[in-house]
């Protein structure tokens, strides 16, 4: 699959969004759901004020780092796993607030929690994985907003023979909708990029349930 051309796209307008057809699943792209100065004013923020923490993995017997910080917010009780890694939630802080209150509107999907990952550079970075945990229901709705450095998001298919593989480069301010089959059936990653030393925070608000 190739990645679509959104230049036809109104650069002024949020809600301004093309939509990518995966056969099993959809993904609605928002390139410009925020614009360059709302977008470097929260990269800004966000690294400064969050309570970013690196939580590690048990591999191998051995306690692995892994490669990128995070923090859970979320509403009371919005308990989340996975990995073997237990994130009880912050309390919402505003710039998160303000984020989630523009990305509800252009979703039409309420959230009660949201992941927020920080990648100091191109060598922090997040394995093949869906986002399918038992807490998030059966047909979990992600929306996952960029701010920083351009990154390649890949997906491929979980069940084909043949490698079905989709791409697209998340911009400074973008935001995807991932629809409620997407999880089930795709993978996704945020893979290395040598030499890149600028930093890009993402955010995934979900539904607990």
């Amino acid at each position: 699959m190739e990645e679509q051309n959104e230049l036809f796209l109104d650069q002024r307008n949020p809600s301004a969004h093309v939509t990518h057809e995966l056969g099993n699943a959809t993904i609605q792209e928002f390139p410009f759901a925020f614009n360059e100065r709302e977008s470097n004013r929260y990269l800004t923020s966000l690294i400064d004020k969050v309570p970013w923490q690196q939580d590690s993995l048990r591999v191998g017997g051995k306690e692995v780092l892994i490669p990128r910080l995070q923090c859970w917010m979320g509403d009371q009780g919005s308990d989340y796993s996975y990995s073997g890694i237990r994130l009880q939630p912050k309390p919402w802080s505003e710039d998160v607030l303000n984020i989630k209150t523009r990305i509800e509107s252009l979703a039409d999907h309420k959230f009660n929690s949201v992941l927020l990952n920080y990648y100091r550079n191109g060598q922090d970075s997040v394995s093949w994985h869906a986002d399918d945990e038992k807490e998030l229901g059966g047909k979990p709705i992600i929306a996952s907003i960029s701010f920083g450095a351009v990154r390649k998001f890949q997906f491929r298919a979980k069940f084909t023979n043949g490698v079905q593989k989709f791409n697209i480069e998340l911009r400074n301010g973008s935001f995807l909708l991932m629809g409620d089959t997407l999880q089930n059936n795709w993978l996704h990653r945020l893979p290395k990029v040598s030499g890149l030393e600028k930093p890009r925070i993402n955010l995934t608000f979900r539904r607990i349930y």
